[in-house]
């Protein structure tokens, strides 16, 4: 009886709805607001004319739009992450381009930067020491690449982590030290398996609320989920079987 309780629990927690996506923009009024955990953001391009700076002031990257400190850079083409965005920038848009590196010093004078979308590029290597400068940086978006790995030292103040349907067959405990922020993440559509997650890799994301590992080749839940979890989704896996000892201490998973 309490096996057939722990599989209805799975099967509740992989077919809750998916978490809820919101306009570009509504990231701009939240963070001036200071409130609440953040959705997901998307494409913009349909939202009018750029607004460039003034003379005196900061300059819009070329063919970009900009608003307040909003870049906007996707479906350009591009191939490397633009030198001359503005060092105020709260928002950077990079989403379906063609970038392949992130290299150690693309975001070096944006430590103001909240928000960071680089979501269906052609991304294989981040440079060690590339996020180094973003401290404020809440969101981060790298679903839709070509990594083979989970980026190394990614920012402390992270809230929400995307980077699904990547090539990440492995995922270290070391990978999200100090990550005590994080209330998303999204790790689905890689060719995870549950020999190249170590025990208690999300151990230390004490805050996080929501986790999707669906469609990966994991067989088991992974050990060491943080008892914060309230939303996981494992669908689409090959988990053939769940113990008491896999939900132990997940009280607050959703029933």
């Amino acid at each position: 009886m309490r096996s057939a309780c722990l599989s209805l629990l799975l099967v509740t927690a992989c077919w809750a709805l998916p978490f809820r996506q919101s306009g570009f923009l509504d990231f701009m009024m939240e963070d001036e607001a200071g409130s609440g955990q953040p959705d997901e953001v998307t494409d913009v391009s349909h939202q009018g004319p750029s607004v460039r700076a003034s003379p005196e002031g900061p300059k819009c990257p070329f063919r970009c739009q900009c608003h307040l400190r909003v870049i906007q850079c996707s479906d350009l083409g591009l191939k490397a992450i633009p030198e001359d965005i503005p060092s105020d920038t709260t928002m950077l848009d990079l989403q379906n381009n063609k970038i392949t590196e992130i290299k150690e010093n693309d975001f070096k004078n944006l430590k103001g930067l909240h928000a960071l979308i680089l979501v269906n590029n052609k991304i294989s290597t981040i440079h060690p020491k590339a996020f180094s400068p973003l401290h404020k940086l809440q969101r981060l978006y790298l679903s839709k690449n070509i990594l083979k790995e989970m980026p190394a030292n990614m920012p402390k103040s992270l809230q929400e982590l995307r980077i699904h349907e990547n090539e990440i067959s492995k995922i270290k405990k070391a990978t999200f030290q100090g990550m005590s922020h994080v209330i998303v993440m999204e790790l689905g559509s890689n060719p995870l398996k549950s020999a190249g997650i170590e025990a208690n890799a999300f151990s230390d994301l004490k805050r996080v609320s929501y986790i999707r590992i669906a469609d990966t080749e994991i067989t088991e839940i992974p050990k060491g989920l943080p008892n914060s979890l309230s939303e996981l989704h494992l669908d689409g896996n090959k988990i053939s079987k769940v113990t008491a000892g896999n939900l132990k201490g997940l009280k607050n998973l959703a029933k």
